[in-house]
């Protein structure tokens, strides 16, 4: 076997190996078989000394060489195992021939998705929440993902769960209960999802998995508080609205007194003044359209 090492396999790490080219090994062990059965049957069907049937043993050889060829497709990877002892990683493509009594385990180096059911958690402030996570992820190092842990692919949907689940726990869900939080999970937008991905490259480095992108997919409230939320939320957008009602109902009638007063259209006393403010209040400030009443009389009546 021709394998060329490019780095030391020191404290656990990958090292790349390049075997033998499989079909000349192919082309060796299929021309001994044939060589190995043909031979020594001619020469014992032409009454040759029995001595020659040891060359029988050639084609069982050649047969067991033939184990040793294997296939490595694009974007896949064989470890290589020789009684318990790592022997190395092949990631280059093509037909190749190794020790057969090597085990090679492939391991594939696509990108792979990760979309996470909705898992139920606590915000910052104890509210339950429903929140999802989608990952894309890929192996980047064989050597851990093959022995540091047991089953990667298993491994990345539980270091997954329980980083959605830490980053919940650390921020409210919005700043309804938290008005000074700075970062919340519902318009924390691309600095929430670089925090999971960070947080996930750390947890997924051990198995030499490399985090291409996380983001959290979905995010709501439990149905069991959504109803209650979903009011608070309408009751404070009722109460901010109102308060930009009010504030513009209070410059237009200022505004109304002032030019009243400055084309001295009319002379009003304070009493006066009081009763058309309350009035123009309630007719800007109703949320239903004012309905007139007409004075017949004179103004004081």
């Amino acid at each position: 076997m021709d394998a060329t090492k490019n780095n030391a396999n020191v404290g656990g790490s990958e090292v790349y190996i390049r075997p033998a080219n499989g079909w000349l090994m192919l082309f060796v062990t299929l021309t001994g078989t044939i060589a190995g059965i043909a031979v020594p049957a001619t020469l014992l069907a032409n009454g040759g000394s029995d001595m020659w049937g040891w060359l029988f043993i050639i084609p069982v050889v050649c047969l067991v060489l033939m184990c040793g060829l294997f296939v490595v497709n694009p974007n896949e990877s064989a470890v290589m195992t020789f009684f318990g002892k790592y022997v190395g990683t092949v990631v280059e493509n093509g037909f190749f021939f190794m020790n057969p009594f090597a085990v090679k385990k492939s391991v594939s180096l696509r990108a792979r998705n990760l979309n996470g059911e909705p898992i139920k958690v606590n915000d910052l402030m104890g509210n339950p929440i429903m929140i999802g996570v989608v990952l894309v992820w890929r192996v980047k190092d064989t050597f851990k993902a093959s022995f540091e842990v047991d089953d990667y692919s298993r491994f990345v949907d539980i270091q997954s769960e329980a980083a959605i689940r830490n980053l919940a726990g650390a921020y409210p869900y919005d700043n309804l209960e938290d008005e000074d939080a700075s970062i919340t999970l519902r318009n924390g937008g691309e600095e929430v999802n670089d925090l999971l991905e960070n947080s996930l490259a750390e947890r997924l480095a051990i198995a030499g998995i490399e985090v291409i992108e996380a983001r959290i997919s979905y995010l709501a409230y439990a149905p069991e508080i959504a109803g209650a939320m979903l009011q608070r939320q309408q009751a404070t957008a009722m109460v901010a609205a109102r308060h930009k009602i009010v504030e513009g109902a209070v410059g237009m009638v200022q505004m109304a007194l002032e030019q009243l007063s400055e084309k001295e259209i009319i002379e009003l006393d304070e009493e006066k003044k009081a009763a058309m403010v309350s009035n123009l209040m309630v007719v800007l400030t109703s949320d239903r359209a004012a309905t007139p009443v007409v004075n017949a009389g004179s103004l004081y009546q």
